[in-house]
Formats: structure tokens, sequence, C-alpha cells
């Protein structure tokens, strides 16, 4: 199963410019999906990380990839609607840089979830290279807004 984008805002709460998942090529309900996220050179944060060495920051590379784990997350019924907020990042390896023109390709694996928290693995790809990979911790909470 795949979503394009209509369907990951139906999901999550992310509105541009901070939504950093483009489509989601594969899904297996509470089990694992694998996002991409196309890198632009329209990207505002290019405006000023680096000028003229263009770079994503490192933290946009987690949040992208937390959002296509959030996904795996919202997707049961029972928190479906809630805001999915990062509690723990372990074991964050940075290999390259993700550059524009790039696509970047987050597999997801969920590890565990109990009572609205939940852990996954997430490694992500440039051309089949790996580029990060990250082990997070979420905790949903109810949208109160």
């Amino acid at each position: 199963m795949s979503m394009l984008i209509k369907e990951i805002m139906e999901f999550l709460p992310h509105r541009y410019p901070m939504l950093l998942v483009d489509r989601i090529e594969e899904f297996e309900p509470g089990v694992r999906c694998v996002g991409l996220k196309n890198v632009s050179i329209n990207e505002p944060f290019f405006q000023g990380h680096y000028p003229g060495l263009p770079i994503m920051p490192g933290v946009l590379l987690i949040e992208a990839m937390a959002q296509a784990g959030a996904v795996i997350l919202l997707a049961d019924e029972k928190y479906k609607g809630r805001i999915p907020i990062i509690g723990a990042i372990d074991n964050v390896k940075f290999k390259r840089p993700i550059v524009p023109g790039d696509q970047l390709r987050s597999e997801i694996t969920l590890i565990w979830i109990k009572s609205g928290i939940g852990r996954i693995h997430c490694e992500g790809t440039v051309a089949g290279q790996l580029a990060v990979s990250l082990d997070m911790t979420f905790k949903l909470v109810e949208n109160l807004a």
C-alpha cells in the first residue's frame, strides 16, 4: 500500500513548511513504512544552510524520518488524531550529507507501541547509500486544538 500527499495529510498534523514527507511508498500498518522526501533547492532552509554549500540540516533529516514513522503509529484507529511528540532519539549516525536533488528514502520499522508510546527504528538512504540511521521514541498526545 502507498499514500500520496493528500492521504499523508489526513494522518499528520504538519503543514508547509514543516511537512517533510512527500509520499509513502510502502506501508504495512503496525509494522513498517517507507517515506520519501524530495529535496529541492527551493526548500526555505537552504537560504541559510549553507549559502554556496546547501546541505539539509540534520535536525530536519530526523524530523522527516519522524514524520514517516508517525504515520505507522497514527494509522492505528485508537491513536488517530493524536499529536506525535518525540520523547527520545538514540543511536543517531549521519553517514553522508543530503543535498538538493537527492531523494531521502526513510525506511521505518515499528519496534513496539503501548499505551500511546511507541518506538521506531529508522534508516534513511539516498540512491541506495545509507545517509542516516537512528532509533526514536514517541508519545502520542491528545490534540487540544
